[in-house]
């Protein structure tokens, strides 16, 4: 793949960076703020320059660790993954294009204040050049944005410096009349002036020393921008009547006729042409390349990555950059779709914050050469503030950040998936983050040995199950002398009361007793045997295992039909109620399991199931298997992040382990003795369908462990497991 060539300086990078915030943010976004905040303006453009700090010092630190063409779709694409990468990628090329396009749009009207011109076709016509500057070549373009900024901001000192003598203090009198809410919704509104100042990431493949002049180009024209800004403001209330600027489209020209006449009125036209002018070609330079880097990760077309042999540019990435600016000019009204573009341009700003987050956390290598100060906490300062001042963009910003947002997403399921299957750092992160967690839970509950545990005996069950329940149950307290009770559990008829007839030991319960009295001798282990009569088997269950203060309730498991599963079942119930865990079996017979395998499937091992594998596996000389399905899109990094895990896992059980992944070609394993698992969550999808292992028919034994409330993850927890397991 060819690269592009590095030919942008820190001038150039300066150059880009303020050209692209100096445009609507002065010329045409004071006069709408005026009207919602009033004089309080001036704070409000100093708070989003504020607010915006976090992610320039986000994206400064992700641009020298990766200088790559892009810009904030890199970021978020290899932080979060290639879903939001995509979301991130195609909603930010639009967003520039429209605001590319509002600039030329919103510049005309300037220029008509001297030539009666048609709007359309002019503005038309400028982005039909532009387009063909940045055809040419980067280093052109760099040195335009140079020469115009120059020219800007010597107009825009001279409105400054000879308007401020005529500044009225009566301006700013009833200063916070607005309140709050107006400072804050002004603030959401100007927030978008500063979006730019992170363009200049976008060609950090194309900047000379990225790791000095990328974070110097950045914070420095924040900083600048964010004092010129307040400056230019401040006066411009100032110098003009109180109403006579909200709402104009020309709120600079109208300040500087007021103090410096004819003559500054033409310096500010030249000024807000040029302005705008460099906005338009920022956002053509920086839009045309997430398309661009967006096809070199097959997230796009692969035509989209060419670059020209005559010029060094990706030309058919910066033609289809034109044609959407060119079509928004001539058919859309483009100031409400900009400003719904700017909605979501706040919203990836808070991405690129939790960006930064996951790499640090992720085992992803990364290594920049300039590192945000104060992490994580500007980080999640800039994520918070970032959702908050979404909120005060309006319900139509909101719409259209999702409209957005939902396209994104069915381009990624339509195109990409099939031929991506990367995952980001944050995933990695999350799932390292989980696994440390899990490890701290697994070992205090290995060190956890039960001293006593009920075998419900709800059902009719021939002798070998009921043996099968018991010797389950004796090898988990068999590690500290515990004991096992033994109760068979006889429910009567409501109708039929509970009298000292149906108290009567049967030859059946007598033979129950010396069955268990027999096994407590062969086992050797203390098994105490009972019978409990009610009209509630479940109740019963679970109020003798709290009177009693089992640690574990073992019950045999079996296949529900859908009807049963609805209604409800005893034993169910009894998951959901217990005060203590509680493990279902599928009964096939218990003869010494030597191999218990312990199954991994939507998330980590719980660490109860961890205990009840590795207690069993001691009690009969055995060992320990750790399964894990590999998945269809599992990625190398997630291979080494399973594999970390399970060494820190094996390292807990005293007994031998072994991983074995399943076989991803369709191959079966050797059989185990025994399987160990994880219980689903319940819910709707735990009522509809049975609850039956990934292992495809193990033909053994399987058991299923519910941990008590006190031991289960949260909502939340499970949520993040779902995703990163």
């Amino acid at each position: 793949m060819k690269e592009l060539e590095r030919d942008l300086g820190l001038p150039s990078v300066l150059a880009i960076s303020i050209g692209a915030m100096i445009g609507s943010g002065i010329f045409i976004l004071p006069a709408l703020a005026l009207e919602i905040a009033g004089p309080a303006v001036i704070v409000a453009y100093a708070l989003a320059g504020l607010l915006v700090v976090p992610a320039a010092l986000s994206k400064s630190e992700m641009a020298t660790a990766m200088p790559e063409a892009g810009g904030t779709y890199i970021y978020i694409e290899r932080g979060m993954g290639p879903l939001l990468g995509t979301v991130a990628g195609i909603g930010t090329w639009f967003s520039l294009s429209f605001k590319g396009a509002l600039a030329l749009v919103g510049g005309v009207p300037y220029l008509l204040l001297l030539f009666d011109l048609p709007l359309k076709p002019v503005a038309l016509g400028l982005a039909a050049v532009l387009i063909l500057i940045n055809v040419v070549g980067a280093k052109q373009t760099g040195r335009l944005q140079v020469a115009i900024v120059v020219v800007m901001l010597a107009a825009l000192g001279w409105f400054a410096a000879g308007s401020a003598p005529g500044v009225q203090s009566a301006n700013y009198v009833d200063f916070f009349g607005s309140g709050i809410g107006g400072l804050l919704a002004a603030t959401g509104l100007v927030f978008v002036s500063y979006a730019g100042v992170t363009k200049v990431a976008s060609v950090a493949e194309e900047v000379e020393n990225p790791g000095r002049n990328i974070p110097l180009g950045i914070l420095g024209s924040l900083v600048f921008t964010t004092l010129l800004y307040v400056a230019i403001v401040a006066v411009l209330v100032g110098v003009t009547d109180p109403g006579s600027v909200a709402g104009t489209l020309t709120p600079v020209a109208v300040a500087a006729e007021a103090t410096l006449g004819q003559a500054g009125v033409i310096a500010v036209i030249l000024a807000a042409i040029l302005a705008l002018i460099s906005t338009a070609n920022a956002g053509i330079l920086s839009s045309s390349r997430y398309p661009f880097a967006m096809s070199r990760d097959r997230l796009a077309p692969p035509s989209l990555s060419t670059v020209s042999e005559r010029f060094g540019t990706p030309v058919t990435s910066i033609t289809l950059t034109g044609a959407v600016l060119l079509m928004l000019i001539a058919f859309v009204p483009i100031l409400e779709i900009a400003k719904l573009a700017s909605g979501f341009q706040i919203l990836v700003f808070a991405l690129i914050n939790l960006a930064v987050v996951a790499f640090r956390e992720g085992s992803t290598e990364y290594e920049p050469e300039f590192t945000s100060p104060l992490y994580p906490w500007v980080q999640v300062f800039g994520a918070i503030t970032g959702i908050l001042l979404l909120t005060q963009m309006g319900t139509v910003a909101l719409v259209g950040a999702v409209v957005i947002t939902v396209g994104s997403v069915a381009w990624y399921f339509l195109y990409v998936r099939p031929r991506v299957s990367r995952e980001g750092a944050a995933t990695d992160a999350v799932r390292r983050r989980i696994g440390r967690d899990v490890i701290t839970e697994t070992e205090s509950v290995v060190n956890d040995v039960p001293r006593e545990v009920l075998v419900a005996l709800t059902k009719n069950v021939d002798e070998g199950r009921e043996r099968s329940l018991v010797e389950i149950a004796a090898d988990l307290v068999r590690r500290d002398g515990g004991r096992v009770v033994a109760v068979r559990f006889q429910e009567i008829p409501d109708q039929v009361p509970l009298t000292e007839d149906v108290t009567t030991q049967s030859s059946s319960d007598l033979s129950y007793e010396s069955r268990m009295e027999a096994l407590a001798t062969e086992l050797d282990i203390d098994i105490e045997a009972d019978e409990i009569v009610s009209h509630d088997t479940k109740h019963a269950v679970v109020n003798f295992a709290a009177d009693r203060g089992v640690d574990s309730i073992v019950a045999e498991h079996e296949p529900l039909r859908l009807r049963s599963r609805l209604i409800g079942d005893p034993i169910d119930w009894i998951v959901r109620h217990a005060p203590c865990d509680v493990l279902l079996v599928d009964n096939l017979g218990y003869d010494d399991p030597a191999q218990v395998s312990l199954s991994g499937e939507s998330g980590p091992y719980p660490p109860v199931a961890v205990n009840v594998a590795g207690a069993i596996a001691e009690a009969n000389g055995g060992d320990v298997s750790l399964r894990y399905p590999p998945g269809q899109n599992r990625t190398d990094q997630y291979a080494r992040t399973i594999d970390e895990y399970q060494s820190e896992l094996a390292a807990l059980l005293s007994v031998p382990v072994r991983t074995e992944p399943f076989r991803p070609d369709g191959g079966r394993l050797a059989p185990p003795d025994l399987v160990v698992r994880r219980g689903t969550d319940g819910g709707v999808h735990g009522l509809l369908f049975d609850d039956q292992p990934t292992l495809p028919s193990p033909g053994c034994t399987t058991i299923t462990v519910y941990p008590r409330e006190s031991r289960q993850p949260s909502l939340w927890r499970r949520f993040l497991e779902r995703l990163a397991f």
